[in-house]
């Protein structure tokens, strides 16, 4: 395989604390950073741009899934053959960026693994991610061990022949749904597990009810029709 172009996309919003440092790290290993902010009333922009991301802007708040739809669309429409995917606020290690490099020459997906390290992932949320990727891979018809996991890579030729409806952090279960019954091969690098004073913007009882209203709407649609027409 030539050469890959690819870029790291990190969807933020009100990151002021954290993105900074994630972008110069990411700029370690990663000539073309680019920082989607969706909406963001704090100073993340700013600090964004000092520390050497390219910033693209939502004026308003869309969602997490909204963010990396668009910023994958960027990606392609850029010239771009693969989109490295990490969370803004320093769960995910950019010093942890090559095995994703190295996985992604024979595969159109890559997911990074927490799961080998159970002893640092809180009791309810390894159980919580564990029936999360069973049943995502159930729909994929792949096993995926760790489908909450946003420290991804993408192929931008893979993501432009599916169609995701999902626009908010339901958006990461249905991308690999799509991608795995489209017939791509998708598969995982273990990655630590990293949890500092962030806090989560996963809203339990709205986010959930949306996993599951995708689940069911992707169940009554279980043949490989991921691909667009």
């Amino acid at each position: 395989m030539d050469k890959l172009k690819f870029c790291a996309l990190i969807p933020s919003y009100n990151e002021e604390p954290h993105i900074a440092e994630v972008v110069r790290r990411t700029r370690q290993f990663v000539d073309d950073v680019i920082v989607y902010d969706d909406g963001s009333s704090d100073n993340s922009v700013q600090e964004a741009e000092s520390a050497g991301a390219t910033v693209i802007r939502h004026p308003q708040n869309m969602g997490k899934g909204a963010t990396l739809a668009d910023g994958m669309d960027w990606a392609a429409e850029n010239g771009y053959d693969a989109v490295l995917t990490l969370d803004a606020d320093g769960q995910h290690l950019p010093e942890e960026i090559q095995p994703f490099l190295d996985a992604i020459q024979n595969a159109e997906m890559v997911v990074g693994s927490r799961m080998a390290e159970r002893k640092d992932m809180p009791f309810v949320r390894w159980n919580t991610n564990l029936f999360m990727s069973w049943v995502v891979s159930k729909l994929a018809h792949v096993r995926i061990p760790d489908s909450q996991c946003g420290f991804r890579m993408i192929s931008t030729k893979a993501w432009k022949s599916v169609e995701v409806l999902s626009r908010n952090f339901d958006f990461e279960s249905e991308v690999l749904v799509a991608i795995g019954r489209a017939g791509y091969r998708i598969t995982d690098v273990p990655i630590s597990t990293v949890y500092g004073t962030e806090v989560s913007k996963i809203n339990p009882v709205k986010d959930t009810i949306r996993f599951f209203k995708m689940v069911w709407r992707l169940w009554w649609a279980r043949s490989p029709r991921g691909a667009k027409a």
